[in-house]
C-alpha cells in the first residue's frame, strides 16, 4: 500500500508539473499559420501554403482557434499579427506557425512577406524595414498575457538575395540561434545556419516540406510533450537528411517550466519509438535514437554530441524524458560509471539534474560507447550503444563551428600594408577539404594551402604553417568558399578590407 501511496503521490506531481497550478483567467488555444510562396522579388517556393495548410488543419484537431493567412505582404502580414493580437487572452496557449523564406541578419532572425524587395549588400536595413523580427513575434504575444507561446518556423533554406554576379546582403542562410524568454518554446526547421530541405529528390512527391511532414506527425501523437515532439522531429529529419547526404538538425529552445501536452494528457507509460532506418546508415556523430519498443520507458534513448578540445573529448547527451541518474561505459565490458550530478534542480524530475556530459581520453580509438539512465521511479533502462568515431565527429564539430563562426573566415589588418590572415581557418582545418579565395570577385578561382589535419592536436597551428599574406593596397573586399571533408560546399562570404584601413 506504501508503495501504491508513493506512485499515486508522483503521478499527481507529474501532473502538476505538466499543467501547472488552474489560473483564474481564461484558457483557450489560439494559432495562427501562415504560409509565403509567391514571392515577388526573391526566388518563390512551393511548399510553404502547403505546410501551413497542413499545419492549421492539424491544430484544428487538437481544439486550437486557427487563424490562416497564405501569402502575405507586408501590410497583409502586419494586419494579420493584429488580428492574431486580438484574439489572445491572459492565460491563453499561443502557437505560431511560419513557413516562407526567413533571413538572419547580425543575430537576429526576420520573417520575410512576400512583397520583401530584393537587395544588395549594404541594404541590410532595406530588409529589416520590410520584414518582421521573429523576437518581436514573441514580445508581441508575451505583452497578451499568454501562458505559452509557442513558435514554430520552417523558414531555414538559402540565402534568397543571392544573385549571380552580385554582392549579396550580409546575413546567413539558416537562423540564428535564439534564446527566448521564460514560457516561451521555439523549434526551427534546421540548426542554426542550416538549410532545410523541401524535399529529399526529385521524386518526393509528398505536397510538405521534410520538417513540417514528420513535425505534424509528431503533434498528432497523443501525450508526448513539446520536448518529445521535437526530439523526434529532429532524430526523424537528421536521420533521414543524412540518407541525401544533407546536414539537417532541428533546432528547439525551451524556456517553458514543465510540460506542455497539446494532444491529450501526459502518458507516462508510453513506448519509445526509434528510428528503423539508423542500422542501414553509417555511423554518424550524432547518435540518433534507435527504434525499439520497450515498455514503461525502459530504454530512454539519448542523443551524444561530441566536442573536441585540447584535453581530449566532450560528450553531452540529451534525452527525449526525464532522466534521474546517468551512467556509461566505453565497450563491451567493464563496469558503468555514473557521470554524477550537477548543482541544480531539474523542474521535471524536482531532483538534481544528472550531469549530461562525460569526457573521453584525446587517444580514444574508435567504438562504441554504451549508455544508461535511470527513470522517474529510479529503475535503470537497458545500455543504448552510441557509435564513436573521432575522425567523424572531429569533422562534425569543426564544421559546425565554422558554420557558427563564418564572420571569422578571414580578417584584415593593416601592418607596413595590407594582410589577409586565415588562422581561424587553420584552427579548424580537419573539417575542411579545400578554401578558394577571389580578390575583388565574388567567385573565389584562388586555393589557399592549410596544414594537414593532426587527429592528436587538431586546433593547434603548427609553427611552420602560412596563414596570412600581403595583398595590393587597393584591395576592396575577398570572397570565401569552403568545401567541406564530405564534399558539400559552403555559401560564397564576402569580406571587406574597409575596417583594416579604418583601424
Amino acid at each position: 500500500m506504501r508503495q501504491l501511496a508513493l506512485l499515486v503521490a508522483a503521478l499527481v506531481a507529474g501532473m502538476a508539473m505538466a499543467f501547472g497550478p488552474t489560473p483564474a483567467f481564461a484558457q483557450k488555444k489560439v494559432a495562427l499559420v501562415i504560409g509565403n510562396d509567391d514571392y515577388k522579388n526573391i526566388p518563390a517556393l512551393k511548399k510553404a501554403g502547403n505546410d501551413a495548410r497542413k499545419m492549421g488543419e492539424t491544430l484544428k484537431g487538437l481544439g486550437f482557434q486557427v487563424i490562416e493567412a497564405q501569402n502575405q505582404t507586408r501590410r497583409g502580414m502586419s494586419e494579420t499579427l493584429l488580428a492574431f493580437d486580438r484574439a489572445l487572452a491572459p492565460g491563453d496557449t499561443a502557437f505560431f506557425f511560419f513557413a516562407g523564406h526567413g533571413f538572419e541578419i547580425q543575430g537576429d532572425n526576420y520573417l520575410l512577406p512576400v512583397d520583401v524587395p530584393e537587395a544588395t549588400e549594404g541594404q541590410e536595413e532595406l530588409v529589416r524595414d520590410a520584414s518582421f523580427a521573429a523576437q518581436r513575434v514573441i514580445e508581441r504575444l508575451q505583452s497578451r498575457g499568454v501562458r505559452t507561446s509557442i513558435l514554430v518556423l520552417d523558414a531555414c533554406r538559402n540565402n534568397p538575395f543571392e544573385r549571380p554576379g552580385k554582392r549579396s546582403v550580409r546575413g546567413s542562410a539558416g537562423l540564428a540561434p535564439m534564446t527566448p524568454n521564460e514560457g516561451v518554446f521555439v523549434i526551427f526547421s534546421a540548426g542554426a545556419k542550416q538549410a532545410a530541405l523541401d524535399r529529399y529528390s526529385e521524386d518526393d512527391k509528398d505536397p510538405n516540406s521534410v520538417f513540417t511532414r514528420h513535425f505534424v506527425k509528431e503533434l498528432q501523437t497523443p501525450g508526448l510533450t513539446l520536448v518529445q515532439i521535437a526530439k523526434r522531429t529532429q532524430s526523424d529529419v537528421k536521420v533521414l537528411a543524412a540518407k541525401w547526404r544533407h546536414d539537417q538538425t532541428p533546432a528547439y529552445y525551451d524556456q517553458i517550466v514543465g510540460d506542455v501536452v497539446l494532444n491529450g494528457t501526459l502518458d507516462t507509460k508510453r513506448q519509445i519509438e526509434v528510428l528503423p532506418q539508423i542500422a542501414a546508415l553509417p555511423a554518424q556523430p550524432l547518435g540518433p535514437r534507435a527504434r525499439i519498443t520497450a515498455p514503461d520507458d525502459q530504454l530512454n534513448a539519448p542523443i551524444a554530441n561530441f566536442m573536441r578540445h585540447n584535453g581530449g573529448w566532450s560528450v553531452t547527451l540529451s534525452f527525449a524524458d526525464p532522466v534521474t541518474a546517468i551512467s556509461w561505459r566505453l565497450g563491451e565490458q567493464g563496469n558503468f560509471k555514473e557521470t554524477g550530478f550537477l548543482d541544480t534542480l531539474d523542474p521535471r524530475t524536482r531532483k538534481r539534474m544528472p550531469n549530461p556530459s562525460l569526457q573521453l581520453d584525446a587517444d580514444t580509438p574508435e567504438g562504441t560507447i554504451y549508455v544508461r539512465s535511470a527513470d522517474l521511479r529510479g529503475n535503470w533502462g537497458e545500455a543504448f550503444p552510441v557509435k564513436f568515431s573521432p575522425t567523424e565527429a572531429l569533422e562534425k564539430s569543426q564544421r559546425q563551428i565554422l558554420e557558427m563562426t563564418s564572420g571569422s573566415w578571414l580578417s584584415f589588418r593593416e601592418y607596413n600594408g595590407l594582410m589577409v590572415y586565415w588562422s581561424h581557418l587553420a584552427s579548424y582545418r580537419c573539417a575542411i577539404r579545400e578554401v578558394k579565395v577571389g580578390f575583388d570577385s565574388t567567385v573565389p578561382d584562388r586555393k589557399l594551402t592549410l596544414p594537414p589535419c593532426d587527429l592528436r592536436d587538431p586546433s593547434a597551428i603548427p609553427h611552420n604553417a602560412t596563414t596570412y599574406m600581403k595583398l595590393p593596397q587597393a584591395t576592396k573586399f575577398m570572397s570565401v568558399e569552403l568545401t567541406y571533408r564530405d564534399g558539400t560546399v559552403s555559401e560564397t562570404k564576402t569580406f571587406r578590407a574597409d575596417g583594416a584601413r579604418r583601424n
